[in-house]
């Protein structure tokens, strides 16, 4: 009953200085950084706002023990504040938000590599930072003071806002997706801005998509070798380059005929590289493409990728050392497989470690790594660059200075006034793209390296591109031709010329589908194996025309396959975007 002794005092009115200080105290160690990633445009409003809804759960033990509020807002405030210092000091190095990849990259490297990152990264005026950052939440603290009232009242405040910041939306989210699992995961990604939720969510599911990325490792290290396996190149020098887009729409290329100059720099390196304009993808979703492009798996035979060897396999039994530089999420159920793949390389760069998929991320972060892997001295390298290209949301694809589109001028007539802004900030993506990729083959040129560089896009991206001009993203239950059509080109040094057949004048215009990249790269590469179907290689001879099926082939009976060619145009919707 003391802790409700002054309830009983004449009244003055409630106390809302004194809730305000302490919500302000308990918003500050979340907020902060928020604000922050919200003022430099890293990502959007939502994690600004999502952490300031849940900064309010503190205010419960505060109004059911007022006489202890000091006391109590010190043991949170120590708490909290420790996780501010990780998730603050986390942007000033990287300017990302702290994720379920951070924990990820922690336990991958080792304590040389972690001293390196402080030796790198560290400046002094962090130190004075952090103090400061110390110093405002000491000062917040000096200003807490009890806000009392009757115990009825103060154990239905309590209630209300454990229900409003707890209770309904988990309540909400476990109606809207059918399950208390789905829900719970949902609600997870709500309070995930706020600390400590931040680390202790991002914990649980890094220790969840380890599990599950561990099992497909070790499903994957059960997968036989490829049978009579033989290598024209073997025991000679050779450094191949795969380049892995994302989102990217063709028809949105000026190296493609758009009218837009969207790829400048490609275009001046037009007469040194092999441009396939034919070329589509089985699914408009990374996972379940590249599930496809980077195993044997296809269309017809989808769990094939379980059951063979992906590409990074390949190679390495061809003798090849292998990289993976990736600007992709890491840690995120969904991209799993993706880092599954990755981990199958002798050596991988993760860059990406944003919670957020619409957070500001530039590719050009993989020019220095890709070039410190060109530099290794392993005789024979693969070396595989995964960028984010063109994805949602196109603004944070490019720096201001590739702000380059603004007006009308090569749009569209039916694109409206409203789409304009981000019809052409995906055009600045795409230019962008454009530098990161020219650049990329240029660097490998510098090297005079015995090899090629070949570059493909998971899959593409509607942009108000389709009849109607209404459709963005992708949607897989009502597809346009602009999410599956993707760029599709190959250089190759002068010392790989002179050795191998590299005229396919007559092979641009084939009609292919990238679920058979793995038979085209063998092909290229001078690998040969029993698996190896020439008839499914863009560059052979052998090569078959078959129809480029589309779709999502786990659900057949409900003829969900379709031949890309044959596609009729589809009524416009908005698109549901899946990475």
């Amino acid at each position: 009953m003391a802790m409700f002794k002054r309830s009983s005092t004449p009244a003055k009115g409630f106390d809302w200085a004194g809730l305000g200080w302490l919500f302000l105290f308990f918003w500050y160690f979340s907020g902060i950084t928020q604000l922050l990633i919200l003022l430099t445009g890293t990502s959007g409003f939502t994690g600004f706002r999502q952490a300031f809804v849940m900064s309010a759960i503190w205010l419960a033990p505060m109004l059911l023990f007022p006489a202890r509020t000091r006391l109590l807002a010190a043991v949170i405030g120590v708490v909290l504040w420790a996780c501010s210092m990780a998730s603050l000091g986390y942007f000033f190095i990287y300017q990302q938000e702290f994720s379920q990849s951070v924990i990820f990259i922690m336990f991958e490297s080792n304590v040389s590599e972690a001293g390196e990152y402080m030796t790198q990264y560290f400046a002094w005026w962090m130190v004075a930072a952090f103090i400061a950052h110390t110093a405002v939440a000491l000062f917040l603290w000096t200003r807490l003071r009890p806000v009392y009232l009757p115990r009825g009242k103060a154990l239905l405040a309590a209630t209300a806002i454990l229900v409003a910041v707890i209770g309904y939306p988990l309540v909400k989210q476990t109606a809207r997706t059918g399950s208390l699992a789905a829900g719970y995961e949902k609600f997870e990604t709500r309070i995930e801005p706020a600390v400590p939720w931040q680390m202790l969510v991002a914990y649980r599911r890094y220790g969840e998509t380890l599990a599950s990325m561990q099992g497909m490792l070790d499903n994957a290290s059960q997968v036989p070798p490829l049978h009579n396996f033989k290598d024209a190149m073997a025991g000679q020098p050779a450094t191949l380059v795969l380049v892995i887009g994302e989102s990217t729409n063709r028809q949105r290329m000026s190296l493609y005929g758009y009218p837009r100059q969207t790829t400048p720099e490609l275009d001046k390196l037009k007469d040194q590289l092999a441009v396939f304009d034919n070329v589509i993808t089985p699914r408009p979703y990374t996972i379940e493409a590249l599930q496809q492009v980077l195993t044997f798996a296809d269309e017809e035979s989808p769990d094939l990728y379980l059951k063979t060897p992906s590409l990074v396999s390949v190679m390495k039994q061809a003798g090849y050392k292998t990289y993976w530089i990736t600007n992709q999420q890491t840690m995120t159920k969904r991209n799993t497989m993706l880092t599954t793949f990755s981990e199958q390389a002798d050596e991988q760069v993760y860059l990406n470690n944003n919670r957020n998929q619409n957070a500001r991320q530039y590719d050009g972060d993989v020019l220095e790594p890709f070039t410190k892997a060109l530099a290794d001295s392993a005789p024979r390298k693969f070396i595989v660059v995964h960028l984010l290209g063109t994805h949602m949301s196109y603004q944070y694809r490019y720096p201001p200075t590739y702000d380059t589109f603004k007006d009308r001028q090569g749009v569209p007539p039916g694109v409206s006034d409203d789409q304009l802004p981000t019809y052409n900030s995906y055009d600045n993506a795409v230019r962008y793209n454009d530098f990161v990729v020219s650049s990329l083959i240029k660097d490998y040129a510098k090297t005079d390296p015995n090899g090629f560089l070949l570059y493909l896009s998971d899959h593409g991206e509607d942009v108000f591109d389709s009849a109607g001009h209404n459709t963005l993203g992708r949607n897989e239950a009502k597809p346009t031709a602009p999410m599956y059509t993707i760029p599709f080109m190959a250089w190759a040094s002068p010392k790989w010329r002179a050795n191998h057949g590299w005229d396919f004048t007559g092979d641009l215009q084939r009609p292919y589908s990238s679920s058979h990249l793995i038979h085209t790269w063998a092909d290229l590469a001078g690998l040969s194996f029993d698996e190896l179907d020439h008839s499914k290689s863009l560059v052979s001879d052998s090569f078959k025309a078959r129809p480029l099926l589309i779709g999502n082939p786990y659900e057949r009976e409900q003829k969900a396959l379709i031949d890309f060619s044959l596609m009729k145009p589809k009524a416009p919707a908005t698109a549901v975007v899946t990475q």
